[in-house]
């Protein structure tokens, strides 16, 4: 009982201190990249860099303005979300409350295989096979554009917004769906006016979450949406990314320049907004376990 007693002891230390670790870990990454971009902060300009439409880095002079990056990742992202959000939600759905429970297991299992494919892999099969469609069905000159970037980036958060939406909306307590249907509702007007609000919270959480992927994924949209650091007219335009633009030109530059800062820069406004976006996450899933 004693020595019992004394591993649980030790595994509840280890498991803390990994705990502690892991936030460790976040504050050096987040501080590695203050201190490769303060210097460009301080000679170029927070708001010049964030404000600035023109992404120039070798030009004479440099321009290193990241709002055409910024509304690339935007547009990508929105049309990420108007293709996840719906197909994930409905998924979800039916594989809590419709599917009958022989397949229940297997399609949970193959929507989150989905997660399992490298990301590279996904942006080759774009490449090859959505982007052409794309030119051919909406006559562009282009097929690599942010409508495509946006269509795989969706199915690339499916998984997270499946699994996560699933858990939520099998933890509704069964006494309200009994209550709904004692009252006449029908199954779908039990799942519609009783089980998504209540699942609201938890299914905001894996939307919030899916979309977290979306804007930090890499290779997907590098190889698809264009890499043209232009603020887009529509979704039919080629864009480019923040993590696009990191992942395609941190090779090419020279350690200490100001262009290489200015990538760091690029990392820090990026490490801002997916920590915002998963701060968001985590209020809403500690709702939902509340």
């Amino acid at each position: 009982m004693k020595s019992k007693k004394i591993l649980d002891t030790v595994i509840e230390k280890i498991i803390f201190c990994c705990g502690i670790l892991a936030i460790v870990f976040v504050v050096l990454i987040f501080g590695f990249l203050l201190k490769e971009s303060f210097s460009f902060f301080k000679d170029y300009g927070i708001i010049n860099f964030v404000t600035g439409k023109l992404w120039y880095p070798t030009s004479a002079p440099p321009r290193f303005g990241i709002l055409s990056l910024m509304a690339g990742s935007f547009f990508v992202t929105l049309g990420a979300a108007a293709v996840a959000i719906p197909l994930g939600v409905m998924a979800a759905l039916y594989i809590a409350e419709v599917a009958p429970v022989s397949i229940r297991d297997f399609l949970k299992s193959g929507v989150e295989l989905l997660a399992a494919i490298p990301s590279v892999v996904i942006g080759f099969i774009g490449m090859v096979t959505l982007v052409p469609l794309v030119r051919t069905v909406f006559d562009l000159p282009t097929g690599l554009t942010a409508f495509a970037g946006s269509i795989m980036l969706g199915f690339m958060a499916l998984p997270t917004i499946v699994s996560i939406s699933e858990d939520a909306i099998r933890a509704v307590p069964w006494n309200y769906k009994e209550g709904a249907l004692a009252l006449g509702a029908t199954r779908w007007q039990t799942m519609y006016r009783i089980v998504l609000p209540a699942a609201l919270p938890g299914i905001i959480a894996a939307v919030m979450l899916g979309l977290g992927r979306v804007i930090g994924e890499t290779m997907a949209v590098m190889m698809i949406t264009g890499n043209a650091a232009q603020i887009p007219a529509g979704i039919f335009e080629p864009v480019r990314t923040m993590t696009a633009t990191i992942a395609a030109e941190m090779g090419e530059t020279v350690k200490g320049s100001m262009h290489y800062r200015s990538l760091f820069s690029i990392g820090v406004i990026l490490f801002m907004i997916t920590f915002c976006i998963n701060f968001i996450a985590d209020l809403f899933l500690h709702r939902m376990k509340r």
